[in-house]
């Protein structure tokens, strides 16, 4: 059975045996807070559970280690939505150590990309028009340095909030247990 028809199977059960109940909620956090954090699968449980969250407590944002690399992105626009739209009055930044953009290296997903079909001249089509594709897959060395420099992205936003707490935290993957990195 392929993992999407499994995928199916279990909702057709869960929709019917109504085990959605315990989840309802409204579409405003109940903690007033987004979350932007990794999207590491080590994460998607441990992380609500260390940070005392419930279904509807909070608005979680995530993507690869959990940073703001463009101010006009999609990950800012959400952080933004959350924040004058959906109610959320705090902001909290969470990388996690054992990252997988710890010392990214271009170089290495760009060979990836051509060994999966992506043709060279695709690639130098995207560097010619002015993607800096080895700035755009770089990670970084420290993990706290990028919680430092995305909790100062989002900060300094010219449409964040001057007044709103962005807090940054670095979250152990096997324990749980959170750093103080900064306290909005």
């Amino acid at each position: 059975m392929s993992v999407l028809a499994e995928i199916m199977e279990y909702n057709r059960n869960f929709v019917e045996n109504k085990k959605y109940e315990e989840f309802r909620t409204t579409k405003y956090p109940d903690k007033g807070i987004v979350i932007l954090t990794c999207m590491d699968t080590r994460l998607i449980e441990l992380l609500p559970c260390a940070m005392n969250l419930r279904n509807g407590d909070a608005k979680i944002i995530k993507n690869a280690g959990a940073m703001v690399t463009h101010p006009f992105g999609s990950i800012m626009r959400s952080i933004l939505v959350a924040v004058y739209e959906l109610q959320a009055k705090e902001v909290f930044v969470v990388g996690h150590h054992d990252c997988g953009m710890t010392s990214l290296k271009p170089g290495s997903v760009l060979e990836k990309m051509k060994q999966s079909g992506i043709s060279e001249d695709r690639i130098e089509t995207l560097q010619h028009a002015g993607i800096e594709l080895d700035k755009w897959l770089t990670g970084f060395n420290s993990v706290a340095e990028s919680v430092k420099q995305t909790v100062y992205n989002i900060k300094k936003h010219p449409l964040f909030p001057p007044h709103s707490a962005v807090h940054g935290l670095v979250i152990h993957p096997e324990t749980g247990k959170l750093d103080l990195v900064v306290k909005g």
